[in-house]
């Protein structure tokens, strides 16, 4: 059973794992951050790499006072909350708590749900399984299509009109066709120069 406050806020949340260590994608590649990985996932990415969140049962339901107080441990102040689909939960109490600690809140989101909580980065990743509620669209910082195939760029630029005009927008290839697909988003940035390259470079670097 989910515990909340006296303001329904949930002060609990499936917690599959949090870890320090680089953001390797996107917009803050590179840079020091901690990790929040939340368990329960209904979108079903055929080619997820964390398939092991789906179930939220399977992870443990964890304070989130005990959450912000193991990621204050650590001397970066960026913590990214991810899944799973992070968004089936309300993330009020848990953006207010890190706040509190001085972090600043990024999330990354299939956007299948309303957002919850109060961000300082919202990165989009929508996904054709299930697609973001339109609500959610113009709120992003960052727009992240992962490409599978080639239909992928059309439909990238579906979501690239609905973004607001600051909106960073990346395209990234699916790790495991990440040698057929990165020529293509190569020589796609280079003829639709508003879109940039993403890489999974923590990948390369064999850390989380």
């Amino acid at each position: 059973m989910i515990a909340l406050d006296e303001n329904k806020m949930i002060l609990e949340l499936p917690l599959m794992e949090q870890f320090y260590t680089i953001q390797g994608e996107g917009a803050h590649q590179g840079k020091a951050a901690y990790f929040i990985r939340l368990g329960g996932c209904d979108v079903g990415c055929v080619w997820c790499d964390v398939k092991e969140s789906w179930d939220a049962s399977k992870h443990p339901f964890t304070k989130v006072n005990d959450i912000v107080l193991e990621a204050s441990q650590f001397p970066a102040r960026i913590a990214i909350v991810t899944g799973g689909e992070p968004l089936m939960y309300d993330m009020t109490a848990l953006t207010k708590s890190l706040q509190s600690a001085d972090f600043q809140t990024h999330i990354e989101t299939s956007g299948a749900y309303p957002l919850t909580g109060s961000w300082d980065w919202v990165c989009l990743s929508p996904k054709k399984f299930k697609a973001p509620v339109p609500e959610i669209i113009p709120q992003a910082n960052e727009l992240k299509v992962i490409v599978f195939n080639k239909h992928d760029f059309k439909w990238a630029e579906t979501y690239a009109a609905e973004v607001n005009e600051n909106c960073r927008l990346f395209l990234q290839p699916e790790w495991g066709k990440e040698a057929e697909i990165l020529p293509l988003i190569i020589d796609y940035v280079k003829a639709h120069p508003k879109w940039q390259v993403s890489l999974q470079v923590h990948k390369y670097m064999d850390i989380p």
